[in-house]
């Protein structure tokens, strides 16, 4: 599961980046709207973690804007303010839940957790492309109904591929969904994570195409 945190406060981003990464999550910060709503725009999350008093753009303009964008993510909204007006107006623009500063990470953890499940229980856990399937909630593909042995970068690659079928995934955005925020990773590192995922990939016919110097393709399956 993969959050994104947009807090501008560092000492409390901090604490809720250890705090989820301790819980098993992969977590990505955010400390103003703008970034937020460049990062919701390039990559997958399962869950934002969204502060009202976001300098750049407010937290309700980001919310605002990725409902605009059809997107379902499940928004959890945090506020110093806790007056019934501010509650409402997330509410109304498409936050999913509120939680009023300061709070206990007992009720935080319970609350993306109940999130999580909800986002989950709406959507697919397991993608087909031709004869290669991948169950996103066990983390597993299989080829020709043979498991694959994959690495987590792997799998990562695997699954954001998946999720753009037919469509170029730019290298950035490969960069951003395989690392932290403010990770530093080179172009070749993911040349060579998409060198071995092609590899294990074309006994079964599936092809990742190049667009050289822009990104990869994972390609429509010939009919059978």
């Amino acid at each position: 599961m993969r959050i994104l945190i947009a807090e501008d406060d560092p000492a409390l981003a901090d604490a809720l980046l250890q705090t989820l990464r301790q819980s098993g999550y992969a977590v990505d910060s955010v400390n103003n709207g703008g970034e937020a709503d460049a990062a919701l725009g390039a990559n997958d999350f399962d869950l934002l973690i969204l502060d009202v008093g976001l300098p750049k753009l407010s937290g309700y303009e980001v919310l605002k804007r990725l409902r605009a964008r059809d997107s379902r993510l499940p928004v959890l909204m945090l506020t110093a303010r806790d007056g019934v007006d501010d509650r409402v107006r997330g509410l109304d623009l498409g936050a999913d839940d509120y939680l009023a500063k300061p709070f206990e990470v007992a009720e935080l953890k319970a609350r993306v957790r109940a999130l999580t499940r909800r986002g989950l229980s709406g959507a697919p856990t397991l993608i087909k492309h031709g004869p290669l399937s991948f169950d996103q909630v066990g983390r597993v593909a299989d080829l020709c109904g043979e498991r694959l042995e994959l690495s987590a970068r792997e799998l990562d690659l695997l699954e954001l591929l998946l999720a753009r079928r037919g469509r170029l995934v730019r290298k950035e955005q490969l960069v951003d969904h395989l690392c932290e925020w403010g990770e530093e990773v080179s172009t070749n590192a993911i040349e060579v994570y998409v060198h071995r995922l092609r590899k294990k990939l074309d006994p079964g016919g599936v092809k990742i195409s190049t667009v050289r110097g822009v990104g990869y393709c994972l390609e429509t399956p010939a009919e059978s």
